[in-house]
């Protein structure tokens, strides 16, 4: 499984450092959502919010179309599944009817709301950026196959590297794991440079 996993980090660098085209520039539609989405990232996280990094997920989510409906049926501009909508509304209170993953307004909130539940739930003793790692791969793939492949590594305290490193010796299977080690690796080192003049980044 070892081998599975550096093929897997492998891929990771690959698809942070050989971006497509698409991704050079910011989307013209970007702009049309910048002010709510500083309003939404500043509303949950503070003034120091990392405005960059949150613009750049949504540029990988979705390019920026709230219309977007991925191949599994995630939705609207933050792509949240339909489950993970309704759990997620749940868990605010939002009432069914306003549990909205089109609605561009509730996309970037929801986005930066469950960004900030998760990174919470990340190790406190990692750095920002590695916090902002695990955050990203749990947003993608899920806190659970986080959390059990670091159970994986039979360390007390493993590094994000370390964790990295076991995609795929959890549940978790491991054709996943490229995409998966990727979505962070495009978010933080490709894409979120293009956000720099948004606001806050984040940087290793």
């Amino acid at each position: 499984m070892r081998w599975m996993a550096l093929i897997a980090l492998l891929c990771a660098l690959l698809l942070a450092t050989c971006a497509p085209a698409q991704a050079q520039t910011i989307p013209a539609a970007a702009h049309h959502y910048r002010r709510d989405l500083v309003r939404a990232a500043h509303s949950q996280w503070g003034l120091d919010a990392p405005i960059a990094v949150f613009a750049a997920q949504v540029h990988q989510e979705s390019a920026w179309r709230p219309d977007a409906i991925s191949h599994v049926g995630a939705r609207g501009l933050a792509q949240f599944m339909p489950s993970t909508a309704r759990w997620w509304c749940g868990l605010t209170g939002t009432a069914p009817a306003d549990c909205q993953p089109h609605n561009p307004t509730w996309a970037l909130r929801a986005l930066v709301g469950y960004d900030r539940w998760l990174y919470e739930h990340t190790p406190a003793r990692y750095s920002a950026f590695d916090r902002w790692w695990v955050a990203l791969r749990a947003y993608n793939g899920g806190l659970g196959h986080w959390q059990r492949e670091a159970a994986a590594t039979g360390l007390a305290q493993p590094s994000r590297q370390r964790v990295d490193a076991a995609c795929g010796q959890a549940r978790r299977h491991a054709s996943h794991c490229p995409e998966n080690l990727g979505y962070p690796a495009r978010i933080l080192i490709a894409l979120q440079p293009r956000y720099a003049s948004w606001g806050q980044t984040v940087e290793p």
